[in-house]
């Protein structure tokens, strides 16, 4: 899910407790936590579909609108879609993801298995995360045929590097976390 400033802000501070969203299915499933950026994270506590007649003013106070009529508005105007109702929650403790990236000591059982992972997705795993250590920053559409990939496959690979810790996402492009960094080192 995709948080706009607003809604980031909001969530943060606690004034927004809502989103609502027009999707053809839900993007979200309650219990799923979802990064805001800046190293935030959100919990979607619900989803639900709903109509407009069932939006009232609290809930569009609570997803940081000035009123309902604002909130429809700004709903008519991203097409006819079914409206999702998303319950929204702070998530206080720190992304597991980024707690794993951080760790830059590596045990020899740690890199088996990171080697085993790794072989199993294929070769552009180990290409990629060397590509990425040697140019910091690149937009991955300029990386992306270097190992013979379309950038929405790159892009999804990368976040599966991600996931294991191995990858930090930038502004533009990707560089290594220390976890990254250490399993390339201990490789040799």
């Amino acid at each position: 899910m995709l948080f706009e400033r607003r809604l980031r802000e909001g969530v943060q501070n606690g004034s927004i407790t809502l989103a609502f969203r027009r999707w053809k299915r839900a993007q979200v499933t309650a219990g799923g936590r979802y990064r805001m950026g800046s190293g935030l994270m959100a919990e979607v506590t619900s989803v639900a579909v709903t109509s407009a007649a069932d939006v009232t003013e609290g809930d569009a106070r609570a997803a940081g609108y000035p009123g309902r009529a604002a909130l429809l508005a700004d709903l008519d105007a991203r097409g006819h879609d079914p409206i999702h109702r998303v319950g929204l929650r702070l998530v206080t403790e720190p992304d597991p993801r980024d707690v794993l990236a951080a760790t830059a000591s590596l045990t020899a059982g740690d890199v088996a298995e990171l080697d085993r992972r790794l072989d199993r997705m294929g070769p552009w795993a180990v290409r990629t995360l060397e590509l990425i250590a040697e140019r910091p920053g690149v937009r991955a559409g300029d990386l992306a045929p270097e190992v013979g990939q379309e950038l929405a496959r790159f892009k999804l690979n990368v976040r599966r590097l991600k996931e294991l810790g191995l990858t930090i996402s930038l502004e533009t492009g990707y560089r290594l976390s220390p976890r990254g960094e250490a399993y390339l080192s201990a490789r040799g």
